[in-house]
């Protein structure tokens, strides 16, 4: 047995060769393209259809005219106010949910007394509507940015709190017990048993709450913002400029996708440990 062990640690720390690099980076590519197959192809047959006169292009306009209207705002100068200041809304509200989520999220899951004392009361407060948030948001807070923040990191809070405390939950005990056999003290038992244990679901719960970040901060910047991609969204209903409704709504999407690719790029490494289905594919 300990021969098989000392093969399968050897095999495992040998380099990945470069053709393996290779290949995976080859495999990225093919997968990026696949993931754009099905969106461009839709833009492909809308345009058509505008052009060829089977669907009007008013109310849905083709693409080459979403096109256009990124370009303008682009030259104007407003389009990278815009996703400045959304990006700087969601960045701040985001890294509070977090750290606010994480936290509370480990007090509920190590001890079952504050369990039993916070989560009744979160499990409530996360059935409120984000809508239901603004009024008393603006009323504490007024208009300004500290109130666009505060509900962002709101709808954050909540998958990431859930997210720690079903993962710290669900630990093996077997594992635990393992680390009182070694008398680990209670920091010791979190940082090398717990936090491990529970990264995986972590960072799942970061990315679902990084995807309601994303969200929460339209109804945000409805509270009375002067830039912003919600403002565009607005600014386009009222003077009925659908194009720029799609635009907004397609730039949202990017800087969602990129955001979440930055966030699973940026945890790739601490996850390296996993053997599970996808690392064999």
């Amino acid at each position: 047995m300990t021969a098989t062990l000392d093969t399968d640690t050897a095999v495992s720390s040998v380099p990945v060769r470069a053709d393996e690099v290779r290949r995976r980076r080859g495999f990225s590519l093919f997968g990026l393209a696949i993931g754009l197959a099905v969106p461009l192809a839709l833009a492909l047959l809308w345009e058509a259809a505008v052009r060829l006169g089977l669907a009007p292009g008013r109310l849905m306009p083709p693409p080459s005219r979403i096109a256009l209207t990124l370009y303008d705002l682009a030259v104007g100068g407003s389009l990278l106010m815009h996703v400045t200041a959304t990006t700087a809304r969601v960045a701040a509200g985001f890294a509070l949910g977090v750290v606010a989520g994480t936290l509370f999220g480990a007090l509920a899951g190590y001890s079952g007394t504050m369990r039993q004392l916070l989560d009744p009361t979160l499990q409530g407060l996360r059935a409120v509507p984000s809508i239901a948030w603004v009024p008393l948001f603006i009323l504490w807070l007024g208009i300004f940015e500290e109130s666009k923040i505060a509900l962002i990191a709101v709808g954050v809070f909540f998958p990431v709190y859930l997210g720690v405390l079903g993962a710290i939950l669900s630990v093996d005990r077997k594992i635990v017990e393992v680390g009182r056999v070694y008398r680990l003290s209670g920091p010791a038992m979190v940082r090398r048993i717990l936090l491990p244990a529970i990264l995986p679901e972590f960072i799942i719960a970061v990315r679902s709450g990084l995807g309601l970040g994303w969200m929460f901060v339209v109804a945000a910047e409805f509270m009375g913002a002067s830039e912003g991609l919600g403002f565009l969204l607005v600014d386009g209903q009222q003077l009925g400029k659908p194009d720029q409704i799609i635009a907004s709504i397609l730039i949202f999407a990017v800087l969602g996708k990129l955001s979440d690719a930055i966030l699973v790029a940026a945890s790739a490494p601490l996850l390296r440990w996993q053997d599970g289905f996808a690392a064999r594919r």
